[in-house]
């Protein structure tokens, strides 16, 4: 998938302040330094459209990212583990869990893990937490490079089986690689996919 333009819109700090919902959208969450920001950048390919960080914790806001004019991107708050405060942690959980809840234009939540780590309980509990409230999501396994193609199946069969009890039989998973662009295509098209059928 072409992209022609990609531009950055807003930063917000609930989503009452989110651009008008008059596009649709899908956006992307997962732990602090699970590398959301690096997959955006990968995903329009584009450097430094989304700002990244070593420090865990660096998305503090609702970023909006207009694409082709058509649809948006949006990078949520990371949570777990990130240097800040507990009452700013949990203020980024609350004002990530709101836009989720209500945010009438959502088509689609992207969950990033590390897939070098075993399923972790807060990715599990945050995804069982959308499977709850029906909203929609997809699991993009990041940093698919650092191991090898063995692994990386070993690894999301032991997601498929920590979830098998949790959410519904039929979740879509995603080796990706910002290093290497590793599933920058088949991911595009299934947003494209997505977005064509709302038009």
């Amino acid at each position: 998938m072409h992209i022609q333009q990609a531009t950055f819109i807003s930063s917000s700090t609930n989503y009452k302040q989110c651009p008008s919902p008059d596009k649709p959208e899908v956006a992307f969450i997962g732990r602090s330094n699970v590398g959301k920001s690096s997959l955006i950048n990968m995903l329009v390919d584009r450097k430094k459209l989304a700002k990244t960080s070593a420090t865990p914790g660096k998305t503090q806001l609702i970023n909006h990212f207009l694409i082709n004019e058509a649809y948006y991107l949006v990078d949520l708050p990371g949570y777990g583990w990130a240097q800040a405060s507990r009452t700013k942690r949990v203020r980024w959980s609350e004002m990530a869990s709101q836009y989720l809840l209500h945010r009438e234009n959502l088509v689609e939540v992207f969950v990033l893990v590390d897939i070098r780590l075993t399923p972790q309980k807060i990715d599990l509990d945050f995804i069982q937490w959308l499977s709850q409230h029906q909203i929609p999501f997809s699991i993009i396994m990041t940093k698919a490079d650092k191991i090898s193609k063995q692994q990386a199946l070993r690894q999301v069969n032991n997601f498929k089986q920590a979830l098998a009890n949790l959410v519904r039989p039929t979740v879509n998973y995603w080796l990706t690689s910002s290093a290497n662009q590793l599933g920058r295509e088949e991911v595009m098209k299934y947003i494209q996919n997505l977005i064509s059928m709302i038009d």
